[in-house]
């Protein structure tokens, strides 16, 4: 039986359908278990279809006159023989182009910095804090090989905070995928059964340093700062000024 955890990746790949077919199934169970994440991926398939029925009306539009690929290669042929690098130059020049046509005006620009790795740690928890099954992939027992294996993922060596005088204790923790490289998620839950997530991961040119600053992403509530290039983001059910209280110490440990 294939014990691989269902990520991100999965779940955006189980919606684009293209998945292998035994994939596919494995990550159909686990929708069929996780009612919660299940619905958050029809909430995927629900955008993917307003984005193509907004991009049909602009995709059916005849091709400017500029970007008609026939009509660039004659102009060329009529002023002198084109070589191999300028017809390659030329084919990407009209697909580039073609693209930009198709897109022009319907996306907004993906988040970055610190909106970017807020974003990452509110998907991770929705993913994994209401899996009762294996919301981890490194239990609390394995400490050292999860800091061993995630700092060498991540090209720098990770701390994995200890909130026990905050009421929580360490679960585990994973390697998530995110846009911008992996990350490191830790998951720690209280007596009462309450999860938090600690979401890690280098930051690029943007918020290298940013202070302490409420997030709220699909519905979950969150602290995201940054410091010398490393952006963490906690994310969790308490209310905000709890969870300052607790990002406060995750921050005094990482420096």
């Amino acid at each position: 039986m294939n014990n691989r955890p269902i990520t991100e990746d999965d779940l955006h790949a189980y919606v684009d359908d293209v998945l292998e077919p035994e994939r596919r199934a494995e990550v159909g169970s686990y929708l069929a278990d996780h009612p919660d994440v299940a619905k958050r991926v029809a909430g995927f398939t629900d955008q993917r279809e307003l984005l193509r029925s907004a991009l049909a009306p602009i995709a059916d539009e005849p091709l400017p006159p500029e970007l008609n690929l026939s009509r660039i290669v004659e102009g060329q042929r009529r002023r002198s023989p084109p070589a191999w690098w300028t017809i390659a130059a030329m084919l990407l020049l009209s697909v580039g182009g073609l693209g930009g046509w198709v897109m022009r005006g319907s996306l907004e620009a993906a988040p970055s910095g610190l909106a970017a790795l807020a974003q990452e740690a509110t998907y991770s928890y929705n993913v994994y804090a209401p899996d009762r099954i294996r919301p981890v992939e490194v239990r609390a027992s394995d400490t050292t090989q999860l800091v061993e294996w995630i700092s060498s993922r991540l090209n720098r060596p990770v701390k994995v905070p200890d909130l026990a005088s905050s009421g929580y204790r360490l679960m585990g923790g994973r390697l998530v995928a995110t846009q911008h490289g992996p990350a490191a998620m830790f998951m720690y839950d209280d007596d009462h059964g309450s999860r938090v997530v600690v979401l890690t991961r280098p930051m690029s040119s943007a918020d290298q340093n940013a202070p302490i600053t409420t997030h709220s992403n699909a519905g979950a509530t969150g602290i995201a700062w940054a410091d010398d290039g490393i952006g963490y983001s906690l994310v969790g059910p308490a209310p905000p000024n709890s969870l300052k209280a607790i990002a406060n110490e995750v921050r005094r440990q990482a420096l």
